[in-house]
């Protein structure tokens, strides 16, 4: 292994100065070393060759200085030829071989780094999904985002680049010294000494570098953030109805001029440091050309040796720097392992039970992204000529739902959150106040029950606790006579259907936004859920149709076109229970009208919780409960409740204005 260059070294201690205010509060315990080799134990194999081919590598580079200080000593010996030949093939046998070696070293690495990103990507992906609703509405997706991919990456260096340099560069650092030694232990005490002098400005610029680095870093981060906001379509247009264009631009070039002024600063430190390098390098290496060369004459050394000393040398301080380094990068590689742990560490409060318990009539549908496209491909495949919108739909169970006696109150910030994912020093342990209070009624099998009632009265909340994005806190939320928190996930999916109030959709096509509800859904079904929600001229307007992407969010449709998507969604799924959180809320009268009719016909034979703040369109239900301050008010029919003139007579006359 030869000295790195100059540059090599710049690019060292910069990236080492990046790493070291995290690496300076590290702790490498126990447990988290046992939760790191877990991981790599995964691709022990791998590693263990890894780890030997690197060794193999450092003895390889020490060996072809002794080589060729016995060429110099046989040429000024005089020969013989045919050992000065065999000694210059041994070298360039020996450059092929470690050639082949780095080669093999390096698609281990790569196969060991990129496996263990695999895995640990995977993992974070997969938890984070079993995680609660709270914990979303409280993260940046920033931050959270920066755990799956800044800090994996972090953590997959501790094997793929730290492990191997420590292995590599402590190997070839005993083999070099040991051979300098038996040439001249003189010149290698001496070529030692200068070791502080090599090391001192690396550790005097490092902290300067560290500081410019991580002030750059914040500032990078400020600017990425600000511009993942302004360049989202929703805060785009929130800049262009209200912002200022100059004062937006003024705060990003206050930032970005600061990262270049930092700029300038770390292109002088790091030229003064590589100065310095290059000055230590050349000093030793005169040491040893000039020591070495007077023991020669004197006698006491063969040319040869002094040549090998010289050549062992450039390969005694890249090491050393290295070495000195790894304690910076080992302890950058532990932060990045214990963030990416912290999220792993994350209790979710909404667990499957170990044994379910059966809904009669609803089978669980695991819709996984490889039933999704093979689902996708099929369909494509096998139906893109079919246009008969008489398509057969999942069999709707009679299920009935009820609350018995629920109470429920917000998880705290400590139960569902992480300090460093909210940007806050420490988070809030307090309890959330009771928001619901002894809420019970039933919605019998294929019976529609009406929440109405202010903003913020508890409506939604109510609602949210049927598909279990949150757990009451007392008594029960039942479907079929079942606690929902005693049904399987994949079964308690196929039972109850949501439409929220942002319908939210992913920056992917229509048809894959379909698909979302069920994989397995042919070209006839989903045209069938976009004819039911009115939507057929809508798509037919669109360049690709069904395929077309429509944006982040669903921006390049309108609101009522993206509150009648995430309803076709639901005709889709045809869930027995249906909820419905102000699914008309988008739509202006003449397409509230239109999507009334599809409504009323996904609703037909089954179980349906409507919110509506529009009291226009919750007159026909079954029952009508005004909810107020998270208790059930009042409860009766339109009628039973307008000649009761209480709180729903006081909604309704404001909104119809009525004496």
């Amino acid at each position: 292994m030869s000295m790195p260059s100059p540059q090599s070294l710049m690019h060292l201690q910069t990236a080492s100065a990046r790493r070291a205010g995290q690496g300076t509060s590290a702790k490498l315990d126990g447990a988290t070393l046992r939760r790191m080799l877990a991981f790599a134990t995964r691709q022990r194999g791998k590693l263990a060759v890894f780890l030997v081919l690197s060794v193999l590598l450092s003895v390889a580079g020490v060996i072809t200085p002794v080589l060729s200080g016995r060429i110099v000593n046989a040429i000024t010996a005089g020969g013989p030829v045919s050992v000065i030949v065999w000694l210059a093939l041994a070298i360039a046998g020996l450059a092929l071989a470690e050639a082949g070696l780095t080669l093999v070293n390096r698609w281990l690495s790569a196969r060991v780094g990129e496996g263990l990103i695999f895995d640990l990507r995977t993992a974070v992906f997969d938890h984070v999904q079993t995680l609660p609703v709270a914990f979303f509405n409280r993260t940046r997706t920033g931050a959270l985002v920066s755990r799956l991919n800044t800090d994996v990456i972090g953590a997959q260096r501790a094997f793929s680049n730290t492990l191997s340099g420590v292995v590599a560069n402590f190997v070839s650092l005993l083999i070099t010294v040991g051979v300098m030694v038996t040439i001249s232990w003189q010149v290698t005490v001496l070529s030692i000494l200068l070791l502080p002098i090599f090391l001192i400005p690396a550790r005097m610029l490092g902290g300067k570098l560290a500081r410019l680095q991580h002030e750059a870093a914040d500032h990078n981060a400020a600017m990425s953030n600000r511009m993942t906001e302004r360049f989202g379509a929703g805060g785009a247009t929130l800049v262009k109805l209200f912002g200022s264009p100059r004062a937006e631009s003024e705060e990003f070039a206050a930032r970005a001029g600061r990262v270049r002024d930092i700029g300038v600063r770390v292109g002088m430190l790091q030229t003064t440091f590589v100065t310095t390098l290059t000055l230590v390098s050349a000093l030793a290496l005169a040491l040893v050309y000039g020591l070495g060369g007077w023991q020669a004459v004197a006698g006491r050394m063969d040319a040869g040796s002094v040549v090998s000393l010289a050549m062992l040398l450039t390969r005694l301080y890249g090491p050393l720097t290295m070495l000195a380094n790894a304690r910076m990068d080992i302890m950058s590689a532990v932060v990045s392992f214990q963030r990416v742990f912290e999220v792993l560490d994350l209790k979710p409060l909404i667990t499957e039970p170990a044994h379910p318990t059966p809904l009669p009539g609803v089978t669980g549908r695991a819709a996984d992204a490889g039933a999704h496209r093979a689902g996708t491909q099929s369909a494509k495949d096998g139906d893109a000529t079919r246009t008969d919108r008489t398509v057969a739909r999942p069999d709707s169970a009679e299920v009935s739902l009820a609350f018995r006696d629920v109470s429920f109150a917000y998880p705290s910030a400590a139960e569902v959150s992480l300090a460093t994912l909210e940007e806050v020093a420490v988070l809030d342990e307090r309890a959330g106040q009771e928001v619901l209070h002894g809420i019970d009624f039933e919605v019998p099998a294929g019976r529609t029950v009406a929440l109405v009632g202010s903003s913020g009265a508890g409506k939604s909340t109510i609602a949210s606790l049927v598909p279990r994005l949150y757990d009451v806190t007392a008594g029960a939320v039942e479907l079929g006579g079942v606690d929902v928190r005693e049904l399987g996930f994949d079964t308690l999916k196929a039972a109850v259907g949501m439409v929220t109030q942002d319908g939210h959709l992913f920056h992917e096509s229509i048809r894959e936004n379909l698909r979302i509800a069920r994989p397995d859904a042919t070209d006839a079904e989903l045209e069938d859920a976009v004819h039911r929600a009115r939507l057929d001229e809508v798509i037919g307007r669109l360049p690709e149709g069904l395929d077309t992407v429509i944006g982040e969010r669903g921006y390049r449709l309108s609101g009522g076109e993206r509150q009648r998507l995430t309803i076709a969604r639901l005709l889709l799924a045809a869930p027995p229970v249906v909820i419905l959180d102000e699914a008309t809320s988008a739509l202006d009268s003449t397409n509230e009208a239109a999507i009334q009719h599809a409504l009323d016909e996904a609703m037909h034979g089954r179980t349906v919780l409507v919110i509506a703040h529009r009291l226009s369109t919750v007159q026909n239900a079954d029952q009508i409960l005004v909810v107020d301050d998270g208790r059930i008010a009042e409860r009766g029919t339109h009628a039973e409740l307008l000649a009761a003139n209480g709180r729903y007579a006081v909604l309704y006359r404001t909104q119809f204005k009525e004496g």
